[in-house]
């Protein structure tokens, strides 16, 4: 009787997808996450090759012509239905009420209720005020060792990493569940902008910086409610050495959910000279070695940060974004892409935003991108915050 019980058992487990997946998801960050966080990492890990989301920084907080007002999105107005992926940003939560975006955090936190009660995920970046100088984040000085286990600012760093905890633990849906969150904290790292970024701080400081947020969060604070995201800058890595330039300031597959990275460069960046053409091809690749290395190591890929400034082209979405994400097996992995905010009603910096609004030149393309079969927005989402039996 007892090999007839074992044998069920071992029929049970492998014809059931779901729970092969649940056992994927004990390979989290967090083995305590909530059951709504792990819901949504199984639902990522589903959904990869089926449909990629497209998200939004700041959508509901702002947009072209608006600021502040209840309801209004631009992606909406532009294509009919709200972003699948909200992308926040918690810089100056360290002692200020609002964010460097000038976003008052309980607004945030309504945002963020409202986008999670509608079925949208959320993800959540960390532009942080320089704790060594105080200096704004592109202060590009050496400050890691200042921030570490006894540096001189690390118990300011601490204390700021609580006020974090504070916010996170506030996030509940209607039923009191934590409201699970991606987070993307010391983002293009690589790249030598930020104060944690490269060159400006050793290798090793940065994985110990990673490794003590998250230890700290999840250990101290008990913060069980992330899924942690990994995002070097496309333009500090070779596209011919790529999988090798990815991994610089890796801390370990124990420390990461999330496999992805931030691309601006291969979209039409002013500041890449390269043909468009040549650049396409880049993205394709990019996307495809980013996907490879997500897929060697059993997590989700994603486009975490991407797009191009005013929208220059009026085909953009199809030609340059669709086409891409759709190009091969791997490309057609991404989970998601979020595309940076839209922050034109700042009346001396016109031409800063990245996804359409009502009455742009883009906005018919941007349609047909919205109504491509493969391309989810938030009215197309399943429930991702569920674990169901297929």
């Amino acid at each position: 009787m007892k090999h007839i019980l074992v044998v069920l058992t071992f029929l049970s487990i492998a014809c059931n997808p779901v729970d092969n997946l649940l056992e994927e998801s004990l390979q989290l960050v967090d083995q305590n996450a909530t059951k709504e966080t792990k819901a949504l990492y199984i639902n990522l890990k589903k959904m990869s090759g089926t449909g990629v989301m497209f998200g939004h920084q700041d959508d509901l907080a702002y947009g072209y012509h608006w600021m502040d007002e209840a309801g209004r999105s631009d992606v909406k107005e532009a294509s009919g239905s709200y972003p699948a992926v909200y992308g926040w940003d918690v810089g100056d939560i360290s002692d200020e009420q609002r964010n460097l975006d000038g976003i008052d955090f309980e607004k945030m936190k309504n945002f963020m209720k409202l986008g999670y009660e509608r079925g949208g995920v959320i993800s959540i970046s960390w532009h942080m005020v320089n704790p060594v100088t105080m200096g704004d984040p592109w202060d590009y000085v050496e400050t890691l060792p200042g921030v570490l286990p006894g540096g001189e600012a690390h118990e300011l760093f601490k204390s700021w990493l609580d006020n974090f905890a504070e916010f996170s633990l506030s996030l509940k849906g209607e039923q009191g569940e934590l409201i699970p969150i991606i987070f993307r904290p010391y983002h293009e790292h690589n790249g030598d902008w930020f104060w944690w970024g490269k060159g400006a701080n050793t290798e090793e400081d940065y994985i110990a910086l990673w490794r003590f947020t998250v230890e700290y969060l999840r250990d101290e604070k008990r913060v069980h409610n992330l899924l942690w995201a990994f995002s070097p800058d496309r333009s500090r890595m070779d596209i011919n050495s790529f999988k090798e330039d990815y991994f610089y300031g890796y801390p370990g597959d124990e420390y990461v959910d999330i496999i992805g990275f931030d691309n601006y460069w291969d979209v039409g960046h002013p500041a890449n000279e390269t043909d468009p053409g040549t650049q396409q091809e880049n993205f394709v690749r990019s996307l495809t070695y980013t996907a490879q290395i997500a897929d060697s190591l059993n997590k989700v890929f994603a486009l975490t940060e991407t797009g191009t400034e005013a929208l220059p082209v009026n085909t953009i979405w199809s030609e340059r974004f669709l086409a891409a994400l759709t190009a091969n097996e791997w490309t057609r992995k991404t989970t998601y892409m979020l595309t940076w905010r839209n922050a034109n009603f700042e009346k001396e910096n016109r031409d800063h935003y990245y996804a359409s609004f009502e009455g742009h030149p883009t906005q018919e393309d941007f349609k047909k991108f919205k109504e491509h079969e493969f391309i989810l927005f938030e009215d197309e989402l399943p429930d991702m915050y569920t674990i169901k039996n297929e």
